[in-house]
């Protein structure tokens, strides 16, 4: 069976921006910049990592999460911790 043609929504943007009205970044205001993103927390960035999960499971985690008034993230964290513990 030959598959199904993929439907676009939306029209590509086909063109092209104009950034030679922008003035470039002196080597001082590159300097003063930083990252955005999340902050440290500890010593060390966590690790970001993926893994299969039951989906009951995860919604038990998030209901116990959100009982504590705490991310079922930063639960699954303090479970792992103790049982590594």
């Amino acid at each position: 069976m030959p598959a199904k043609p993929v439907k676009k929504n939306a029209k590509a943007i086909s063109k092209k921006i104009d950034y030679s009205d922008i003035p470039e970044l002196s080597t001082e205001q590159l300097s003063t910049m930083r990252r955005v993103g999340r902050p440290l927390t500890g010593e060390s960035p966590k690790l970001m990592i993926a893994i299969r999960l039951d989906p009951k499971l995860i919604e038990k985690l998030k209901l116990i999460a959100s009982k504590s008034k705490k991310g079922y993230q930063t639960l699954i964290q303090e479970i792992l911790e103790k049982f590594a513990a």
